[in-house]
């Protein structure tokens, strides 16, 4: 795996594929990521590498984030080592932790990522099939920040088990805690207390996936 040196190098090239005959800098790198350069220039100097950052950018750019990190095609990587984990990622789609979102948007880019990453987020056994979709507002905070990334599985719809989950309503998608009461009501429970519970009726909710993990934005 590249350091991060070599991947700061790599990512100048595809930059500079924009920019004819203008010498990139870290700073352009940066404001690529969508990261401050003096963020960056941090990060550079603890070899911290922006994966959340870097993963969005090679989404938007159609990369392969395992040719950036191992010099390989994805999809050999996948079936040569099985080291990798694909994962559906929504670049465009985004769920609220406050007040709506919009499902319409189901685009979605197939990213494959290092498998012992995953684990170290996520934890042990991976689940069979994982999106990855924005979140947005203060709702959910402190456990889940605005503009982070939430990694979903879809296979754990069942959310009379505590937790976070991604839930589809009339009025959007929301990542919420999901609470059935005992007259039949579901109620969306926000982290953060300054935001009341919202009730729905039963048949106004569908339960997407069970949030399992989150990459924090920078």
């Amino acid at each position: 795996m590249h350091d991060f040196n070599e991947v700061l190098e790599r990512l100048k090239d595809i930059v500079s594929n924009d920019r004819e005959g203008r010498q990139i800098f870290d700073k352009d790198v940066a404001l690529a990521l969508g990261i401050s350069p003096p963020t960056f220039a941090t990060m550079k100097k603890r070899g911290s590498i922006p994966y959340k950052e870097i993963m969005e950018f090679c989404a938007r750019n159609k990369i392969s984030i395992n040719w950036l990190f191992f010099d390989q095609p994805a999809e050999m990587l996948v079936e040569e080592t099985g080291k990798f984990f694909r994962v559906r990622y929504f670049s465009t789609l985004r769920a609220s932790a406050g007040g709506g979102a919009n499902v319409s948007d189901e685009e979605f880019e197939y990213i494959d990522m290092e498998q012992s990453l995953l684990e170290s987020i996520i934890g042990t056994p991976l689940p069979p099939q994982l999106d990855a979709v924005h979140v947005v507002g203060e709702s959910m905070e402190p456990t889940l920040e605005d503009g982070c990334i939430v990694f979903v599985d879809r296979e754990s719809t069942d959310a009379s088990r505590d937790g976070i989950y991604l839930a589809s309503t009339s009025n959007g998608l929301f990542v919420k805690r999901v609470r059935r009461r005992a007259d039949g009501m579901v109620e969306l429970i926000s982290d953060n207390r300054l935001y009341a519970p919202e009730i729905i009726h039963p048949e106004e909710i569908r339960i997407v996936g069970k949030v399992v993990g989150s990459m924090e934005r920078l």
